[in-house]
């Protein structure tokens, strides 16, 4: 139960009917706002006085009136020390929740000037905006403040060293009394809330302009790792959590340089923790965690502030994924948006499979880790279904071990993804873990090195050649990868020009310079797939269409067996920047004997068809006609008065016939290689083992070209059928 509803149940407060005011009862039934922002922070602030740190509602008053000079102001809360309320303990500062970084600094010089103004002795000031909390302590005499972890509750008056230990406040029963008196344990908090933490965060560390987004996103990735690791690490009920401000006592009558000293301490203690921490992440994944924090410790600080007080831990899984993602999308979809296949492609794709605990999965172009999550996700609701049939009882420990174990195991030991921009894996990894992946096999690597130098490289021998059930990807569209660049190229037989089996000169097999990348993908997935796996893969339509790539479809033919073609709009990827027409392709390998029986059987019928059709003696014969119709000019009309053969075939008028006669020499041989080329299509089908391909085209997918909903998409349609044809293949 959230505080407000524990504030209704308590008679704290009430609302009208429609919510739009909210009722103090012991605030003299003070009527207020609710629909104001500020408002919804003061009212959860003013509950956590009473519910959280023990104070009694007759010893706070709410909308104080406190003059400043010529003026009156109102501030938000005051606790006193006295029934009375003439003895001022704490000023509490609220703001709405998406205030900046410059904006709640402004509210503690507010806050502090109330406290400053208030008659008697106020000790303490509590900035809030639910989002961010800091305390202080604050000194009348000097003028000065002290930052502290936290507000005192009611009847503790030494300032605790930390705010948060395992087992305080709302935390484990084994705890005693005193801890939960004195500390709290980490929050759970909704999703909605956890991604404003995210957001605001975030914002704390580019709006000042020293990063930008995504180098502000990088650094945040990596506290937020440091913050989950920090609560998985064993500790006992009563030790503190590392990932929050310490307090260090400053002596009553320290100099300002003592104190700025002891504040700079405080900060760097912290920054030294937090770095701990993320050596050890460093140390679990170095592949992944290659650079160090790039942030002043003040900045760090800064960010801790916003995530200290959650519990990501014990946050519901879906909601915490969900949060993520959204704050993923809200702040890269204009830098990162080539990463990220759109929800409902990678939805249509994982659900049309046969994926369970026991596959192993691969994404070669994995971005923030979309298809690895909906993998894991399609098999830990395989686990929910497992439970609900009986498999599994949750409530008993024994069981709920099982039912984790089941999608957990998966998780860690069959899902793989390759990255190749380091800052994009550390985001796909950070994805997994706050997911309750513990170890994740992403990987920052080209995904079309061979698999031995990857594994060599990373030191995850997982990458092997021949191992995968599936691959599931969108590789990066119209990039060219370059021999001069990437030595590997030659290594694929779609990096090297075949010869046509119509090629009468003999050329030998030579390197392509370049090869686009999806098309070298292709065949870097059949690499890693083993036998009957499958692969559905996002494709440009071009790969399906284009005459110059119909040896890329030759290719396919041989190494899988084409499952389904599913064609996707125009604007399926327009809202994240690309307009290329592109389609999903199923594919599944074939076994060795049947790529190489097709390989074999293309081979002897090309020899057979230019046997039978005499096609080296034709080519022959007509270059040997070319060659002696332009050697003794048959059929030139000489309209000139030159007689000398010699100055004649200098003449543009020679030059004319020639360059036309020579044409329709070679014209035969088009014609002759175009007719023996239609046969040969004709007869491999009729050769080739005759299967049904499963194909449909989408027009509307849930979104429009700018991504807003549409509330319709064919995908579902297309996917229930998909998947009956799928699980009928064999």
């Amino acid at each position: 139960m959230d505080i407000i509803e524990q504030g209704i149940e308590k008679g704290l407060i009430r609302f009208d009917e429609d919510r739009k005011n909210i009722y103090y009862i012991h605030q003299d039934n003070k009527r207020r706002n609710y629909n104001n922002p500020e408002e919804k922070v003061q009212a959860e602030a003013y509950l956590k006085l009473v519910l959280n740190y023990g104070y009694s509602t007759n010893r706070i008053i709410q909308f104080k009136s406190v003059t400043m000079g010529a003026s009156i102001k109102e501030v938000d809360i005051v606790v006193y020390n006295d029934d009375e309320c003439t003895q001022p303990h704490i000023v509490v500062e609220c703001k709405k929740e998406d205030i900046s970084e410059l904006e709640f600094e402004q509210a503690i010089k507010q806050g502090a000037s109330y406290a400053y103004a208030l008659s008697g002795t106020v000790k303490y000031l509590w900035v809030t905006s639910k989002i961010k909390n800091e305390s202080f302590l604050i000194d009348k005499e000097s003028d000065e403040r002290q930052t502290i972890p936290d507000i005192p509750r009611y009847g503790i008056t030494e300032i605790q060293k930390y705010k948060y230990v395992k087992g305080g406040r709302i935390g484990s029963e084994k705890a005693t009394n005193d801890i939960k008196e004195k500390f709290f344990e980490l929050e759970v908090i909704s999703e909605e809330d956890l991604t404003k933490a995210f957001k605001s965060a975030h914002n704390s560390l580019w709006a000042g302009g020293e990063l930008n987004p995504s180098e502000a996103f990088d650094e945040l990735d990596k506290l937020i790792f440091c913050k989950i690791w920090d609560e998985k690490n064993d500790k006992k009920i009563g030790d503190p959590y590392d990932f929050q401000v310490f307090n260090e006592p400053i002596p009553k009558h320290a100099s300002k340089e003592q104190k700025l000293k002891i504040e700079e301490k405080i900060t760097n203690d912290l920054y030294n923790r937090v770095k701990r921490l993320y050596s050890i992440g460093k140390k679990e994944d170095p592949e992944v965690f290659k650079d160090n924090i790039r942030l002043s410790p003040q900045k760090v600080k800064t960010v801790v502030s916003y995530l200290e007080s959650i519990n990501l831990n014990e946050t519901d899984l879906d909601s915490k994924g969900r949060a993520f993602e959204v704050f993923l999308g809200s702040y890269f979809r204009g830098d990162f948006g080539q990463y990220f296949t759109p929800r409902p492609i990678v939805k249509f794709i994982v659900n049309s499979l046969s994926i369970n605990n026991k596959s192993k999965v691969l994404d070669t172009s994995c971005g923030s880790g979309g298809f690895l999550l909906h993998a894991l996700d399609k098999v830990r609701k395989q686990a929910d279904k497992m439970a609900e049939e009986g498999y599994f009882d949750k409530n008993i420990p024994s069981d709920f071990e099982k039912w984790k174990k089941h999608w957990h195991s998966f998780a860690s030991n069959n899902l793989f993804g390759i990255e190749i921009n380091e800052q994009i894996a550390r985001t796909a990894k950070m994805n997994m873990i706050i997911h309750e992946v513990g170890q994740t096999n992403v990987i920052s690597s080209d995904g079309l090195l061979r698999a031995d130098v990857i594994q060599k490289n990373t030191g995850n021998k997982g990458f092997e050649y021949g191992t995968f059930d599936y691959i599931i990807t969108n590789p990066p569209f119209g990039s060219s990868i370059k021999q001069t660049e990437k030595a590997y190229l030659h290594q694929y037989s779609l990096g090297n020009k075949d010869v046509s089996w119509l090629d009468t000169k003999n050329s030998a097999v030579k390197g392509r310079t370049n090869q686009s990348t999806e098309v070298l993908f292709i065949e870097q997935c059949h690499n890693f797939l083993k036998e009957n796996g499958f692969l559905a893969v996002v494709i440009p339509d071009g790969i399906l269409t284009n005459s110059s790539l119909q040896y890329v479809r030759d290719n396919i033919e041989e190494w899988y067996k084409i499952i389904a073609v599913v064609s996707l709009p125009q604007t399926a990827f327009a809202h994240t920047g690309a307009g290329v027409k592109s389609s999903v392709l199923f594919l599944r390998k074939w076994p060795k004997n049947i790529t190489e029986k097709y390989q074999t059987l293309k081979a002897d019928l090309q020899t057979k068809i230019k046997t039978e059709n005499n096609y080296l003696e034709e080519v022959t014969r007509i270059e040997r006609e070319k060659k002696a119709t332009i050697k003794n000019h048959t059929g030139f009309e000489n309209t000139t008065e030159i007689e000398d053969k010699k100055e004649l075939e200098k003449t543009e008028l020679f030059k004319s016939w020639k360059k036309e006669t020579g044409e329709s020499f070679n014209q035969q041989i088009i014609d002759l290689r175009e007719d023996l080329a239609d046969k040969y299509i004709a007869l491999k089908q009729e050769m080739l083992d005759d299967y049904s391909i499963f194909m449909a085209i989408a027009e509307d997918i849930g979104y429009d070209a700018t991504g807003r909903e549409t509330g319709n998409n064919e995908l579902e349609l297309i996917e229930t059928e998909l998947t009956r044809f799928i699980q009928n293949l064999d």
